[in-house]
């Protein structure tokens, strides 16, 4: 899924890197959410995506840069993912940091 069910039903010019303003936040697209938009505001740190309707108060504007999340908020997004077959986070990370892991 690309923005396509946004695009469609509210034409709507949302993509990923587009700046938005969102009941007068400043922001940027960084994840199609289905029925939504994940913003990320430029007042929250890089990587914190809170939704947005599409239509709802929001302005579009052109294609932006999307900030980085810190390496730690990237390594802890991937445990969400992938760490439930982890007993705790501090197992994941000890298996995150070895050289050789493997996602298998």
């Amino acid at each position: 899924m690309n923005f396509e069910y946004v695009k469609e039903q509210y034409g709507v010019p949302a993509e990923t890197g587009r700046r938005v303003t969102v009941y007068g936040k400043p922001g940027i697209i960084v994840e199609d959410r289905g029925h939504y938009i994940g913003v990320n505001f430029d007042a929250d740190k890089p990587g914190v995506i809170k939704n947005a309707h599409p239509t709802s108060e929001v302005q579009y504007h052109g294609i932006g840069k999307i900030r980085k999340a810190s390496r730690w908020a990237a390594r802890y997004d991937r445990y969400l993912q992938y760490g439930e077959s982890f007993r705790s986070f501090l197992d994941y990370c000890r298996w995150d940091a070895q050289k050789d892991r493997s996602w298998n």
